[in-house]
């Protein structure tokens, strides 16, 4: 793998030429390689061994600047607690509007946790779920040892883990998430900015605090973990997960019970195909009836 840093010119020229409603019609082509509720990973033939994130969110440098600067910070809380990271950049590219582009090392896609847990034995495939909550664990026992000071929150589902040997490296640090004396340093405005008008209120005041707070609290990273077993087609490995993951739960907190993981993943389906859909109408709206250029490429639909 070319482990050399991607040149700032070669993603200029991909942003120059990039059409998001047909990546396959831009200048320079992406390789699409997997999506999540907010983003598209894809790669560039011309730069090998990286994968991209593009974060087309910004109306200003400055805005940009100050989004990588918080996106540099939490990489190095997530250091302190003791998570391992891939190598990985960030580039502002100016053309049309303000992009980041978020640069990560590539790994192989069968290293991933929601690969491996089809590949492996059950016992094995459990052995990885364990492995990851234990990561998870040390996020929230730093919290606990730098409280008020300093909080961190991770989406902790298998598809952000990188399992190779004795290593298990997070790699969905594109969304700076940790709060400073209470407050949340990431501006959710920005997340929204893709989501029709008529949408962005019910979303902002029914659903956004709730979602944003469970990635600080360690059961309900826990449970979010578990209930994508479901959308990963493997529910014969949610009770012995429940089991893994209340031996790892503090001795104040309330066990995880499969009632939980049903019903918090049918208000997390809701609320992600609620998201989906809102972004897709509002390419639509922009494409079709204002007739103009509509900056993000969505994510795919997640099979639920």
């Amino acid at each position: 793998m070319d482990k050399h840093l991607p040149e700032a010119s070669i993603l200029y020229q991909f942003e120059q030429g990039f059409n998001p409603v047909h990546p396959e019609r831009s200048r320079i082509r992406p390789t699409i390689i997997g999506s999540g509720e907010i983003s598209v990973i894809f790669t560039l033939e011309q730069i090998p061994g990286w994968v991209f994130k593009r974060l087309p969110l910004f109306n200003t440098v400055s805005q940009a600047e100050a989004y990588r600067e918080k996106y540099a910070q939490y990489l190095g809380y997530l250091q302190e607690a003791g998570i391992e990271l891939p190598r990985e950049t960030s580039f502002v590219v100016q053309h049309t509007r303000v992009v980041l582009y978020i640069a990560q090392e590539a790994f192989e896609s069968s290293q991933f946790g929601h690969r491996l847990i089809h590949e492996l034995p059950s016992n094995e495939a459990l052995d990885v779920i364990h492995r990851t909550m234990q990561a998870i664990k040390r996020v929230w026992t730093y919290n606990q040892q730098h409280a008020p000071t300093v909080a961190l929150g991770l989406d902790g589902q298998l598809s952000n883990w990188v399992i190779q040997g004795q290593r298990c490296i997070y790699v969905d640090t594109s969304t700076p998430l940790f709060k400073r004396a209470g407050q949340e340093q990431l501006d959710p405005e920005l997340f929204l900015q893709s989501v029709p008008g008529i949408l962005r209120w019910i979303i902002r005041q029914f659903f956004l605090e709730e979602v944003l707070e469970r990635y600080y609290d360690l059961r309900s990273i826990l449970i979010d973990l578990i209930a994508n077993l479901y959308k990963e087609k493997k529910p014969s490995l949610i009770d012995d997960s429940i089991r893994i993951a209340n031996r790892l739960l503090p001795e104040h907190s309330p066990p995880i019970t499969r009632k939980d993981i049903d019903s918090y993943y049918r208000m997390d389906k809701f609320i992600w195909e609620l998201f989906f859909w809102a972004r897709a109408f509002q390419r639509w709206y922009v494409e079709t009836i204002r007739q103009e250029r509509y900056p993000f490429m969505l994510p795919q639909k997640v099979s639920r």
